[in-house]
């Protein structure tokens, strides 16, 4: 698929932009679309077509891509008169690279087989840095025999792709992967906002657990935002507090009694409605002594 070109819409969010950027970097054509169009105008001055519908965008790409906010906007971008499914032609396969929990992806699943559209459910771990520098963790799920047509995708935007199964298990591992990196990063502002609270440097925390088997790269970063306050967004609370409510209720669906998944999405939530805009580590001021 190189020389292959790709639709990409959300092409004006953090995750998008960067994804665009890459794949362009690699020798694809990318017609992008993002719904405030110029949050990606700058995208046509690096070699972009910026399409004013998802339906231009789609037009003529091997490759539609997925990366927007969350089911509704995913689904709203593909389906309808202007939607990328009115445009998309015969061999393109959709990539649905946002996290969007299980209900949205099975009715991805069932508006792309009503379209006669091949559906990789693709989401991806890693924030903006990872995202700028092509380093992102693919969890692919789909028809196996799309794998090697879309690896030169797969592989401009990400480091390494892990091939789950079947359509929608990327998005369960991603929910998985998700419970767990939401509860680093609640634990870490309850233990630095604990050790000031306490008259420590939440400094001594990272020291403590240096070298051990506690001792998290993710952890450290996030902390040392809390410590510093500096919240400038790599992965905005806003969509932390909307995953964390895809755990929940995937967890629910199942019957599973995981506590602490209720208890964080609601402390999410919570800081979401003061500092959606922020980073995740903008929760800590929930908890911040005052």
């Amino acid at each position: 698929m190189a020389g292959a070109t790709v639709a990409v819409l959300g092409a004006g969010g953090t995750m998008g932009k960067a994804m665009a950027r890459n794949v362009m970097a690699a020798g694809m054509a990318v017609r992008a679309w993002n719904r405030t169009r110029w949050r990606a105008a700058d995208l046509a001055d690096e070699g972009a077509h910026l399409a004013a519908t998802p339906a231009e965008a789609a037009d003529g790409a091997d490759v539609v891509l997925t990366m927007l906010a969350d089911g509704d906007a995913v689904i709203g971008a593909m389906d309808g008169d202007h939607g990328a499914l009115a445009a998309t032609e015969r061999g393109a396969v959709w990539l649905q690279a946002s996290t969007i929990g299980e209900a949205a992806t099975a009715r991805c699943l069932a508006l792309a087989a009503e379209a006669g559209v091949p559906f990789v459910d693709a989401p991806v771990l890693g924030t903006k840095q990872p995202a700028e520098q092509g380093a992102l963790i693919v969890l692919a799920s789909g028809p196996e025999e799309l794998r090697e047509r879309l690896r030169p995708v797969l592989e401009a935007v990400g480091q390494r792709t892990m091939w789950v199964g079947e359509a929608g298990a990327g998005t369960r591992l991603k929910l998985v992967t998700n419970a767990w990196i939401l509860a680093v990063v609640e634990g870490a502002a309850e233990a630095v906002a604990l050790a000031e609270g306490l008259g420590l440097d939440p400094g001594l925390l990272l020291e403590a657990v240096e070298g051990g088997p506690l001792d998290l790269p993710y952890l450290r970063m996030k902390a040392a935002s809390m410590r510093d306050r500096d919240f400038a967004p790599s992965f905005r609370l806003a969509l932390a507090a909307k995953d964390a409510g895809l755990v929940e209720e995937a967890a629910g669906g199942r019957g599973l009694d995981l506590p602490l998944v209720g208890t964080i999405a609601r402390r999410l939530a919570q800081g979401a409605a003061a500092h959606g805009d922020e980073d995740v580590g903008a929760t800590y001021l929930t908890s911040a002594p005052r």
